[in-house]
This record gives structure tokens, sequence and C-alpha cells, in this order.
């Protein structure tokens, strides 16, 4: 999902240069419903799906994040118990 950012980024900023070249007088012009408008309409939709596929990249990499920093906590809290049962061993020869 985090690999169609850089697709819909790419649509984006080409719908933005399209719409941009037209002269500002003929935008505000542009009768409603026209295509000129339904293409204000997409750039102006574009942003929040932008942002949403961003945050669940950003959430991708925060749980990943989490699952390895538990991974470290569970060797921590497991490494004195191996070392008492490697101690234990040594000991008892």
């Amino acid at each position: 999902m985090h690999s169609q950012v850089n697709e819909q980024e790419a649509d984006f900023h080409r719908l933005n240069g399209q719409y941009f070249t037209i002269s500002k007088a003929e935008r505000d012009e542009a009768p409603a419903g026209s295509a000129l408008n339904q293409q204000l309409v997409k750039i102006q939709n574009f942003p929040s799906e932008l942002l949403r596929l961003k945050l669940v990249g950003v959430g991708k990499i925060l749980t990943g994040i989490y699952v390895l920093l538990f991974g470290i906590l569970i060797a921590l809290i497991m490494m004195p118990k191996r070392l008492a049962q490697f101690i234990t061993k040594g000991t008892r020869k």
C-alpha cells in the first residue's frame, strides 16, 4: 500500500500541472460541472488519500519498531534465566 504513494503523488503533480497552467481568469470563469471544475475537485480530494496512504506506511514502520523492541525486551528478560541455567550446569560438573 505504501508503494502506491509514489504513483499517487505523480498523478497529483500531473493534475496540478495541467490545472494551474491554465490562466486564473479562465479557471474562475469555468461553469459549474465543467471538466475544469471536476479536475479541481479531483485535486482537492487527492491530499486526503495521500495522507491516508502515508499514515498507513508510518503505522507499519511504528509496528515494526514495536515488535523489534518487544523482541529485545523478551531477550533481556530471558538472559538472566539462561545465564543461571548455564552457571548451575557448570557448577555441577
